[in-house]
């Protein structure tokens, strides 16, 4: 799941928890029962769970382009000289 899929998945989560509340309470209210209410929730939330955790080929619409192997070889990630960790120390 790339970056954009996993902002999508939250906002997905996010909207589908609050609609299935509002549907919850409502029928729970109209129908006079909690027990109702409760299990229209639960379904809410597994069809939520369902939806939004699995990898799904729609929230991997921009993946990320890793650097080759042999590339990162030729160029090193930079070490921490002595002279910057004795700034660092310094300022405090």
């Amino acid at each position: 799941m790339d970056w954009q899929g996993q902002k999508a998945a939250e906002q997905l989560m996010q909207i589908m928890l609050v609609v299935f509340a509002i549907a919850a309470f409502i029928t729970g209210y109209i129908v006079g029962s909690f027990e109702l209410m409760i299990y229209v929730y639960a379904g809410g939330v597994v069809l939520t769970v369902l939806t939004t955790i699995p990898n799904w080929p729609f929230f991997n619409r921009h993946p990320l382009k890793w650097l080759d192997p042999s590339e990162a070889e030729k160029h090193p990630k930079p070490q921490v000289t002595s002279s910057v960790l004795k700034k660092k120390t310094s300022k405090k």
